[in-house]
């Protein structure tokens, strides 16, 4: 039975911006590898508006030409919080899937989506069983904070580096695909758009600080950091 890999984000990009690189190393290395994306209604979202259901059938069907299940909840951008029914409906998630390593968001942003997201995901990947009253579930091995990006991130100061060199050009193809759909506009392979260029420029950094041409990094929650996969 292959090990699976979670990962967490408020809206379709997070993961796909934050942690592209690691998710693909996790399909190499024959994880089940899922996203789960607490925001999928875009309804209310200028760039998406009446094209919403696009947006969510078209990222499904990208992220499943990488190896990867994504799979949305039905919150809206500004109207959810922590509570008893966000709680649950992210719970329920948790304890169908039992992932062994799973990637939240960092706490600390300018964004509330973002915030709450953070919040909900730590509350759910530790506690999904007394939410469910005691339904079976247990803690992943492994969690870790991934950020944002500079736009969005807060105070995140990554403990785990992780060499996404051989993953590099199907990460950032992945991000482009998906701005090139919210934009309505076919994917030109080899331009790098604004949200490509952030991305690189990141990957670059976190390369250099640890030795190799891109790299993520993400922060241990509650554990000491080893290796990821």
């Amino acid at each position: 039975m292959p090990k699976t890999l979670l990962a967490i984000g408020a809206h379709y990009d997070d993961c796909v911006f934050g942690i592209p690189g690691i998710l693909l190393q996790g399909v190499r290395k024959n994880y089940r590898v899922m996203i789960l994306t607490l925001i999928g209604d875009y309804t209310n979202w200028p760039p998406i508006g009446s094209r919403h259901k696009e947006l969510l059938t078209g990222t499904t069907a990208i992220s499943k030409e990488y190896g990867v299940d994504m799979r949305y909840l039905d919150f809206r951008t500004h109207q959810f919080d922590v509570n008893l029914e966000t709680k649950r409906a992210v719970s329920e998630v948790i304890a169908e899937v039992q992932p062994e390593v799973a990637f939240l968001l960092w706490r600390e942003d300018h964004h509330d989506d973002h915030m709450v997201a953070s919040r909900l995901s730590e509350i759910a990947l530790q506690f999904a069983s007394p939410v469910l009253d005691k339904r079976p579930s247990r803690p992943p091995r492994q969690m870790y904070w991934y950020d944002n990006g500079p736009r969005h991130t807060l105070g995140f100061e990554p403990d785990t580096f992780v060499d996404i060199t051989a993953e590099w050009d199907r990460a950032i193809e992945w991000l482009g695909r998906f701005m090139a759909l919210v934009r309505n506009e076919p994917y030109k392979a080899g331009t790098l758009d604004g949200a490509q260029q952030t991305k690189e420029a990141l990957a670059l950094y976190r390369g250099k600080t640890c030795g190799v041409r891109y790299a993520e990094a993400v922060r241990a929650l509650g554990a000491t950091a080893r290796d990821i996969l």
